[in-house]
């Protein structure tokens, strides 16, 4: 009897463990000993369930790795201000900086030794942020300029102490580079007339032409040396080391563009950081005007400008101001009247402008601090994580990081309180993975 009924229990579970059967009554028969109970023989029905097939879970969503930047990984980026000789470079330099740090001279090379600044960016978010905690120190964002002597034809070979001048570049991490379109007999011009475009291919082919120098040394001296094999991790890290040298040397020597237009990969762009490049930099180019043409908005080399530009380094930022203008502006005593003199011709400064998009160009972006002793704007770079945002401030902080009390800029405008904020929920913790957004508001947490 009790080898039925287990005969009966293992037949049940072959039955409920196929998936096709669905659901199965199976008749078991409950047995006892006949002789003491006959009146309990009974028939149940017990109702197995086949366990269904456990599904696979959902595919995650591909992970889109985050794309490099070409230049170095820091935060402390410089500008330096590129161009001819006599272009306005020093003194757009002196106006942007309020300085007469910059040796502007009607005559080449009155700059040898770079000359540096450091410009407040300006921010009306900043602005509002110390009217609402009225602080007692306020520190706002900076763009860290350079003034650079001018280059000429043949620089790349050294003419014009043009060798000094590009490792000046090189040091630097952005471009502006003046453009003079405005036409005075008394400012020498170089080449002997004015004619920008000419000037940009000057530039252009100058910073492209060393580029094209150090890539073939560099590819030189990778080749050099025994053969690589196929077996060796170091030597398939070296091939593809050369394979994305050589495809920078063919981008500019071949195609004839800029680094910074090619398409890399990431591991690509880790090699050509490695190379510091002077076309990797962004640019943006700053068409230098006479006051009459800035005022009135015209000027018969801005369209020239802007197609040349469109066609050989499309997507580049160009910004029109006048020098001229920027001087006499900010000779005079104080911001109203020089806000009552901009009223009057109908035309403002474009330094802020100019300043903002040098910022931007470096990939920069802004977190704020706040409260009663002081405001404060922390530059970092996009895509920057909680803990090395907190960093900036001290290296204590990214090393013990706990979290990042965060809120956005527009959720305290339009709330008008941390108080009021945190009611909103809108104030948040935010741990490692958190990537900072401009205009983030941070409270940082660490451990002891």
């Amino acid at each position: 009897m009790a080898k039925f009924n287990s005969l009966l229990s293992r037949l049940a579970c072959v039955h409920a463990s196929q998936s096709s059967l669905g659901r199965l009554a199976i008749p078991i028969a409950s047995f006892s000993s006949p002789s003491t109970h006959p009146h309990k023989s009974k028939l149940y029905t017990r109702t197995f369930t086949s366990s269904p097939i456990a599904s696979m879970p959902p595919k995650k969503p591909p992970v889109t790795e985050a794309k490099a930047r070409l230049g170095r990984p820091k935060n402390n980026l410089e500008i330096g201000i590129v161009g001819l000789p006599n272009v306005g470079k020093s003194s757009f330099f002196n106006t942007l900086s309020k300085t007469d740090l910059g040796k502007a001279a009607n005559f080449p090379y009155a700059t040898i030794d770079p000359e540096e600044a450091r410009i407040p960016v300006p921010d009306a978010r900043f602005l509002w942020l110390c009217d609402l905690y009225k602080p007692a120190s306020r520190v706002p964002a900076f763009l860290t300029c350079v003034d650079i002597a001018g280059l000429t034809a043949g620089a790349s070979t050294g003419a014009g102490l043009g060798n000094a001048f590009l490792s000046h570049v090189r040091a630097v991490d952005g471009i502006f580079q003046v453009v003079r379109a405005f036409d005075d007999s008394e400012v020498i011009h170089v080449e002997g007339d004015v004619n920008p475009i000419r000037d940009m291919e000057i530039i252009s082919t100058e910073l492209r032409l060393k580029d094209i120098e150090w890539v073939e040394k560099k590819l030189e001296t990778m080749k050099k040396g025994k053969p690589l094999t196929n077996t060796s991790l170091a030597d398939k890290a070296k091939k593809e080391e050369i394979a994305t040298t050589e495809k920078v040397l063919k981008l500019l020597s071949e195609q004839n563009k800029d680094v910074r237009k090619g398409n890399w990969t990431n591991k690509e762009i880790d090699h050509v950081n490695e190379m510091m490049l002077l076309t990797a930099k962004p640019v943006t180019y700053l068409v230098n005007l006479s006051e009459k043409d800035y005022i009135r908005k015209g000027n018969k080399w801005l369209a020239k400008i802007k197609a040349w530009i469109d066609e050989n380094n499309p997507g580049d930022p160009l910004i029109p101001f006048s020098v001229a203008l920027e001087e006499r502006l900010m000779s005079l005593d104080d911001d109203a009247a020089r806000a009552a003199e901009e009223k009057s011709i109908g035309a403002t400064s474009n330094l802020g402008k100019i300043t903002t998009a040098g910022y931007a160009s470096l990939d920069l972006i802004r977190y704020f601090t706040c409260g009663p002793d002081e405001v404060r704007a922390w530059t970092i770079r996009k895509g920057t994580k909680a803990p090395q945002a907190a960093g900036v401030i001290h290296s204590d902080f990214e090393k013990k990081f706990v979290c990042g009390e965060i809120m956005t800029y527009n959720d305290l405008k339009e709330h008008g309180s941390e108080a009021a904020v945190k009611a909103a929920g809108k104030y948040r913790q935010q741990g490692k993975p958190y990537e900072m957004q401009d205009g983030d508001i941070a409270y940082w947490k660490s451990g002891a």
